[in-house]
């Protein structure tokens, strides 16, 4: 569902990137490992559409993305890429529910459509009880399973991940993990992940090791 071939990324004479091939399949969790500084952040921003190589070509579901327009990039995203940072970026003001129901709002659904799949998610995250709930007043792991319901509201194709259990506690990271993997089990959701945790890589399907801007092992 996903084939980059020779991305190449610099930042003036930084070079970050050195020709990076990478596929995943459909219903396919990876994990993406390496040193902080060995491209992975990179590579995953670009993958998702944030970002943009300086040379080389990237498909998702056989739709050649770097040549669609800015708009027609926007909502590719929008539609088919869901995001899971470390920091989960939540909205203060706005109610967990409300957080998540944004990219299906962006997507032109209705409020009635966006809110029955917002409160299916809570529901299905154990948050039932939270929708009301603004996130302050949420604990760590709460607030990432939002953001991961946020992720999740317009049935994305792919899910990116990066460093998503990277501020939670042990207890919370383990739980965030096996969430992925019974995501990936009930809706053949596709991951790919950017982790320095080794219990998350050794759980994914595959694992792609990055070293000074190329992948050395898979």
């Amino acid at each position: 569902m996903l084939k980059a071939d020779q991305i190449k990324k610099s930042y003036g004479k930084l070079e970050i990137l050195k020709g990076v091939d990478f596929e995943v399949q459909k219903g396919e969790i990876v994990t993406v490992v390496g040193a902080s500084g060995a491209g992975k952040s990179t590579l995953l921003h670009i993958m998702g559409t944030l970002d943009k190589p300086d040379r080389g070509e990237l498909f998702i579901n056989d739709v050649d993305i770097l040549k669609l327009s800015s708009k027609r990039l926007s909502a590719f995203r929008n539609q088919h890429i869901g995001f899971i940072f470390q920091f989960h970026h939540l909205l203060p003001e706005f109610t967990s529910l409300e957080n998540i129901c944004i990219p299906a709002f962006i997507a032109k659904k209705s409020k009635k459509e966006a809110e029955v799949r917002g409160r299916e998610l809570l529901e299905m995250l154990g948050l039932g009880h939270r929708a009301d709930h603004k996130p302050t007043e949420l604990s760590g792991g709460e607030q990432q399973r939002v953001a991961v319901a946020r992720a999740l509201v317009n049935h994305p194709d792919l899910v990116m991940a990066d460093e998503p259990s990277g501020n939670l506690d042990s207890e919370n990271a383990t739980a965030l993990h096996r969430l992925f993997l019974d995501l990936r089990d009930k809706f053949n959701q596709t991951f790919v992940i950017v982790t320095h945790n080794e219990d998350l890589a050794g759980m994914s399907d595959r694992k792609v090791v990055m070293k000074d801007g190329q992948i050395i092992s898979s």
